[in-house]
């Protein structure tokens, strides 16, 4: 007998902040000459029995080399709703750019689930061009690399489910091995796009984020998306600051830093 999935908490943590025009978010670029911010965020994915933490942020080092502006730390994030870091066990990496697989040091304990063909495109031959190079740190790649001898690495082909109420599936596009987090919450399943879609306007207008190795992938991973969720509304993306207040937040004290998904939206 399948097991009744468990009803998730999800935590939508942000973390950075980086002004940008509209043109930057968009392959193609954008008529519309205005600001178009992003927000960096981590997710975290409480149970009764199990949390995940789903991406690692970056640290102010890394903020700092990229000019993007630390808002609060991850840890401080964590800390706002009851979860240390070297407490947490299961860490999902939806991609291995600098913003997703940073703060390297932060979580010693934790077993990190990582798509094959993530690791195979951040170590092999494509990362000898700068246009698909840039958003990687090395370092934090010779890290995973560490822990794959270390055997903290759960590496996962494609849709794997880590539990009767989360699941992981590989959508590409962005990165090869891009992965979306599918998760059932009180309100049904959610999906965690992250990249798969930076912002509303990519998946709602299909008009792809520049930063992407494969452009038929990542129109293909809007559609994905939907697929697994219960309805447009359960589908988050990975930079919008429009999700800070859409969903309700976590307490009045993480009021626009700290929202919870697995509520219905506004």
């Amino acid at each position: 007998m399948t097991a009744a999935p468990e009803n998730y908490k999800i935590y939508a943590i942000k973390y950075a902040h980086h002004d940008r025009p509209a043109r930057d978010n968009f392959l193609g670029g954008d008529p519309h000459d205005v600001n178009m911010p992003l927000d960096y965020f981590v997710w975290a994915v409480v149970g009764e029995s199990r949390t995940f933490l789903v991406d690692t942020g970056f640290d102010v080092e890394g903020g700092t080399k990229r000019r993007r502006t630390i808002t609060h730390s991850v840890e401080a994030g964590l800390g706002a709703i009851g979860i240390r870091p070297d407490t947490v066990e299961d860490v999902i990496i939806t991609h291995m750019h600098y913003d997703h697989a940073g703060n390297r040091s932060l979580f010693p304990k934790a077993r990190y689930h990582v798509q094959d063909r993530e690791m195979a495109y951040c170590t092999g031959r494509c990362m000898c061009h700068g246009a698909l190079n840039h958003p990687f740190d090395p370092e934090d790649v010779k890290s995973m690399v560490g822990r794959v001898f270390d055997g903290r690495v759960a590496f996962h082909d494609g849709a794997s489910n880590l539990t009767a109420g989360l699941s992981v599936h590989r959508v590409g596009g962005h990165t090869d091995g891009l992965q979306v987090v599918r998760v059932h919450t009180e309100r049904g399943w959610v999906v965690l796009a992250s990249d798969a879609s930076h912002l509303y306007a990519n998946m709602e207008q299909n008009r792809p984020f520049p930063a992407v190795y494969n452009v038929g992938d990542m129109i293909e991973g809007y559609r994905r998306a939907h697929e697994l969720a219960d309805s447009a509304q359960h589908v988050v993306p990975g930079h919008d600051p429009a999700v800070l207040t859409r969903y309700p937040a976590e307490s009045r004290e993480t009021e626009g830093w700290i929202v919870r998904l697995d509520a219905a939206p506004r």
